[in-house]
């Protein structure tokens, strides 16, 4: 219990410290006079180095272990994250970023892996369900955090390494012993497009929603007129209202058509971006109010989209081609994540703060007339596997759910 403990530590002070990184560098950005171009390439660099570390970090695993792997990567985060003052430019930020990217995605690597091996199959749900719970609430502080730093300041951005120091302890100093991880598998980018072009389509949208909205999102708040504070309490709902979304969906997902679930989620998600890209909304007394509901509403549309596009494409795959098929969407994801940002930074230098909505609901209105297309090219398939929250973080963590739960199906079958 005491290192279960210390794993979920280690993944609060993570979310903190990455997680407060990506919203601070764009309010810092603004106060240093970066355009919204130079400002989405910061964030481009922070997921080009996540989608490296996805696929490089295994390799660093075997090379020295869990824990000193681990201490390693958080190491680069700090490093890169006090490097930030050092040199207040927008192309050497971009730069910095992609070592932060690679760090925070070798830190939940590790860390998933980790947790795969200490729990058994009758409780793993139970442990999956607590860990979502505090990599979200690690969030949210982190989101909370913002409001209390000083932007471009030079202690701001040590106070961010120091809590993101903190997520070495834990798990370093813990006394259980390292799991061994699975065998490594070859990568294929574009193996889930040809099992599900729905899908793939569905993460793709799913990165550029969340990676515009969480990294070039405090823009528009800024613009509408939201402080410090209030920016924090802007992009904190969109977070609570996909944590009220996720259980609804998946339940949603396994009793009707994922594909209408699907649906409605794009629906919602066009509509909600068309309402904050129209400023008639944000142009009255109720202006905080009408942006906490709107981010929730944006939240709840947009964040169960990834679980819900990953169930549907594993309804057409076996149990053996499930890591590559988890690889596959992770780079779609990535590829999603890592161009989206840059797309909205231009689009409010050239039009308009709104411009971001627009842009995301074009891509929502595209998943919502291709998810009709495809109801007429494929059948709807009978379920097998229900809808669960899929980790984005690991090429390899799909294997050890695979392997573990065939073997316990093994296991049940002999006992007949």
């Amino acid at each position: 219990m005491i290192s279960l403990s210390a794993l979920l530590i280690s993944v609060m002070f993570v979310q903190m410290g990455i997680g407060s990184l990506r919203p601070f560098d764009t309010i810092s950005g603004q106060a240093l006079g970066f355009t919204p171009t130079q400002i989405g390439l910061v964030a481009s660099g922070h997921f080009a180095g996540f989608l490296i570390g996805c696929v490089c970090s295994p390799f660093l695993v075997k090379r020295v272990g869990h824990s000193r792997a681990f201490a390693a990567m958080a190491g680069v985060a700090v490093m890169s994250i006090i490097a930030h003052p050092l040199h207040p430019d927008p192309y050497f930020w971009a730069f910095v970023r992609v070592f932060s990217g690679f760090a925070v995605a070798g830190c939940y690597t590790l860390i998933e892996s980790w947790l795969q091996a200490k729990v058994t199959n009758n409780i793993r749900g139970r442990v999956f369900g607590v860990y979502r719970l505090v990599d979200l609430s690690g969030q949210l502080l982190a989101n909370g955090m913002i409001a209390m730093l000083t932007p471009a300041s030079y202690v701001s951005y040590n106070i961010v390494a120091l809590v993101m120091c903190l997520s070495i302890m834990p798990l370093t100093l813990t006394q259980s012993k390292e799991p061994a991880l699975p065998e490594q598998v070859s990568f294929q980018p574009l193996y889930a497009f040809s099992v599900s072009p729905l899908a793939t389509l569905g993460v793709l949208v799913a990165g550029i929603s969340t990676a515009t909205f969480g990294s070039v999102g405090p823009l528009f708040a800024s613009a509408v007129g939201l402080s410090l504070s209030q920016i924090a309490l802007f992009l904190i709902m969109a977070i609570l209202g996909g944590v009220c979304s996720q259980m609804p969906c998946g339940m949603l997902a396994d009793r009707v058509s994922r594909r209408t679930v699907l649906f409605g989620l794009s629906v919602l998600a066009t509509i909600i971006s068309l309402v904050l890209t129209t400023d008639l909304a944000m142009q009255n007394a109720g202006l905080l109010p009408m942006a906490i509901v709107l981010s929730f509403l944006f939240g709840f549309s947009t964040f169960p989209i990834y679980s819900v596009c990953a169930s549907h494409a594993s309804d057409f795959v076996q149990p053996q081609d499930m890591l590559a098929l988890s690889a596959s969407l992770i780079f779609c994801y990535a590829t999603g994540a890592i161009v989206s940002p840059l797309i909205a930074g231009w689009l409010i230098e050239v039009f308009a703060p709104y411009a971001i909505f627009t842009f995301i609901s074009v891509a929502h209105f595209l998943l919502m007339l291709f998810t009709i297309y495809r109801n007429f090219v494929r059948p709807v398939v009978r379920r097998s596997k229900p809808t669960a929250y899929v980790p984005r973080t690991s090429l390899f963590i799909a294997n050890i759910l695979r392997g573990r739960r065939s073997k316990s199906q093994s296991q049940n079958a002999s006992e007949y």
